[in-house]
């Protein structure tokens, strides 16, 4: 397998040759200073996805949960879709910031092709402003940085071939939200399909509904924060709550693998109250999707806030297992214990992890080895 490479944006705009997608030729050491803008100066857009033509020259785009009235000459909310006279066009089509070959628990998806690899792929850009964001560099980039929109050009076929090349099992649409490059998403969603290769979205949840009906039969898996109270979501993030959870709602009825995880912050979403509220409502859709409850560390606007108690993450995982989870799992604390996959039934240890790696995989056809218990997940 080829070494990854990650696309890293920084203030400083170099130009840069074309794309040699396929031989990743790059490595990148963790001081160097590379930013991918192949076609920075040029303005190549494309005509967005899931808007709808208003009075005069007015739009109202429905691709997320914002449904953005949209002037002429203005952006929306993600700051990546401007009204051009009456048309809708995404600004990042094909503008990728970001390229890496993930083990796919990164995401992190413990119940979805394990220990297989994934080429996750980003554009500047997002609709939400998470004080918290640890990609904030790139995802508030289009808000805070008097620049045009930076990426390196790529087309779909580009994407599906270097997963194919560097023999990933799927491609993840990650770092940013992927639904705001949606039209990119949605283009090598659809080829990686053909090639028998998966789709993996790691998203806010603020999809509309009409959009996830649109990339539903070309993803596999999607993992989805929910991150807490509506007081949280409109304080935090400038969302709301609910257009989250009818996502989590839809994608499971349309048949996509669901995964949520929720970043515990010290006394902003880590309340009994918050905590419960959480899991039983995952447990209402189904007690089968694994819920990941991860460790927040300082950065971007939070960097007041400490780092999240390991005994805090031990407690919420109690939580979700007496709410009626199955799978309740401790992210960001490699090694403490709460990483592996236990049957639900006989409570035998079935994949055994530390970090992002497979120790141990004794899955049988995605039964427990002892009991014959169903492990429900992706494993094929």
């Amino acid at each position: 397998m080829l070494p990854p490479i990650q696309f890293q944006l920084l203030i400083t705009i170099l130009r840069i040759g074309p794309p040699q997608v396929n031989k990743f030729p790059l490595q990148l050491q963790n001081d160097d200073v590379y930013t991918a803008c192949a076609s920075v100066i040029l303005d190549l857009v494309k005509e967005a996805m899931q808007y709808e033509r208003l009075q005069g020259s007015d739009v109202r785009c429905h691709l997320c949960a914002h449904n953005c009235l949209i002037h002429n000459g203005q952006r929306g909310i993600c700051a990546v879709r401007e009204n051009r006279d009456g048309t809708l066009y995404s600004l990042v089509y094909g503008k990728v910031v970001s390229v890496n070959i993930d083990p796919i628990e990164k995401k992190p998806l413990f119940h979805f092709l394990p220990g297989s690899t994934s080429l996750s792929i980003a554009t500047v850009g997002c609709n939400f402003r998470c004080k918290h964001c640890q990609n904030y560099e790139i995802s508030q980039f289009p808000r805070e940085r008097k620049f045009p929109i930076p990426g390196r050009d790529m087309q779909p076929e580009d994407i599906v071939s270097a997963a194919a090349d560097n023999r990933c099992a799927s491609v993840s649409y990650t770092y940013t939200e992927p639904t705001i490059f949606f039209e990119f998403a949605h283009d090598c969603a659809r080829i990686a399909s053909e090639k028998g290769i998966k789709n993996v979205f790691v998203s806010n949840g603020y999809t509309g509904a009409e959009a996830t009906r649109v990339i539903a039969p070309y993803l596999s898996a999607n993992n989805i924060d929910l991150k807490g109270s509506d007081k949280f979501y409109r304080e935090i993030c400038g969302a709301r709550l609910e257009p989250v959870k009818n996502t989590i709602r839809l994608m499971k009825e349309l048949g996509v693998w669901v995964e949520v995880t929720t970043l515990i912050i010290p006394d902003l979403n880590d309340s009994e109250k918050d905590l419960t509220g959480i899991a039983e409502f995952i447990c209402s859709v189904d007690s089968s999707i694994p819920w990941h409850v991860s460790q927040f560390y300082p950065t971007y606007k939070l960097l007041d806030k400490p780092r999240t108690p390991v005994e805090k993450l031990r407690h919420a995982r109690d939580i979700g297992y007496k709410s009626g989870l199955k799978y309740v799992y401790e992210g960001n604390v490699p090694g403490a214990g709460g990483e592996d996959t236990s049957c639900p039934g006989c409570k035998e240890i079935v994949i055994k992890r530390f970090g992002y790696r497979i120790i141990e995989n004794r899955l049988r056809n995605g039964k427990c080895p002892k009991c014959g218990g169903t492990i429900e997940g992706v494993w094929v």
